[in-house]
């Protein structure tokens, strides 16, 4: 029979085990909601597409050319982002020890490239079209802007909650934000157009919505470069994590710390802790403390902590040709 105690440890343990389950019954449903809505966004896109173009040549506006041309790109921005959100749910094996998640962050920064190279064919295009301004009708150019704003605006619903979180999304939902920050300039530039007449405002709106697209880019490039060059996360400051593990009773000092992100919302760290001399049972409990605070207060889920209290003797190094073999260097 098993006492009170022993069938409340027992329910706390099944309880842990349920939450467990259910956490990662919700993490594994994660990524196909994330693959449903890029799915949904991308076919959203690709029915508007036809209408922009055939609107902007009819109307003459470049600014509507230019907005579906970055639509067109926009195609294949999120066409990449499936594809490397497919990648990176691949499990580890073999040598991708890791996973595949560092296929997202250059799923990002090639978005983000193509987003200058996008800003800076409009801004080129705005720039021509000063020089030769062309009549534009505005009516064709209000149906249009209003069609895209209308898609965009479904389209960052979408993305809007899961692009705080996920660089990949971030890139394709600075791709829709992009888009429709175009609309309602385009859709402005033909009210201007329709009461004014003053056909300078379309190339005045390209170059606006060129130097937004620009802008948005620049801190999706920069982010996707951290991840890439291992710079840890913006989030956790390394000497708030070197005094943490500082902190604790029989740490001695922190020789070795290493924090980068593997991936999106994947923080990975690495340190060599000078430690007191301890008992093998003091020294996992230890350990175990300081993982665990790890977790809780930095969310660093993956961290590998080397302790040692041995003060290892000066010794003098052999010359490398006696520690390897010459065929060594040659074949590796």
């Amino acid at each position: 029979m098993l006492s009170v105690k022993q069938h409340l440890n027992w329910s706390e343990i099944a309880f842990d085990r349920s939450c467990t389950c259910c956490d990662f019954s919700r993490s594994q449903n994660q990524p196909q909601k994330k693959i449903w809505r890029l799915w949904l966004v991308l076919a959203l896109l690709i029915s508007v597409l036809p209408a922009e173009i055939g609107i902007g040549l009819w109307s003459h506006s470049l600014s509507l050319q230019a907005d579906a041309g970055h639509l067109l790109s926009d195609v294949g921005a999120l066409g990449l982002t499936l594809l490397a959100s497919w990648l990176a749910g691949r499990p580890a094996a073999g040598r991708a020890t890791f996973g595949h998640g560092r296929v997202e962050i250059l799923a990002a920064l090639i978005n983000g490239l193509g987003l200058l190279l996008i800003a800076g064919f409009i801004a080129w295009e705005a720039i021509a079209r000063f020089q030769n301004p062309e009549p534009i009708l505005s009516l064709p150019l209000l149906l249009g802007a209003g069609l895209g704003l209308i898609v965009n605006g479904l389209n960052l619903t979408l993305l809007h909650k899961h692009s705080l979180d996920d660089l990949n999304l971030r890139a394709a939902f600075l791709h829709i934000v992009a888009d429709a920050f175009s609309a309602v300039g385009i859709l402005v530039a033909a009210l201007v157009i329709y009461w004014l007449k003053w056909w300078w405002i379309d190339p005045v709106m390209s170059l606006l919505i060129a130097c937004f697209a620009g802008l948005s880019a620049i801190p999706l490039i920069w982010s996707s470069l951290e991840v890439l060059l291992e710079y840890a996360p913006r989030f956790i400051k390394p000497t708030e994590v070197e005094a943490a593990l500082q902190s604790f009773p029989g740490v001695r000092r922190v020789e070795t710390l290493r924090i980068w992100a593997i991936g999106c919302g994947q923080t990975a760290l690495c340190a060599h802790l000078r430690i007191e001399p301890l008992n093998a049972q003091q020294q996992d409990q230890l350990q175990w403390e300081l993982q665990t605070h790890l977790v809780e207060a930095f969310g660093i889920h993956e961290s590998t902590l080397q302790l040692s209290s041995g003060s290892v003797t000066n010794l003098v190094p052999l010359h490398p040709l006696l520690n390897r073999s010459l065929v060594s260097y040659i074949y590796k």
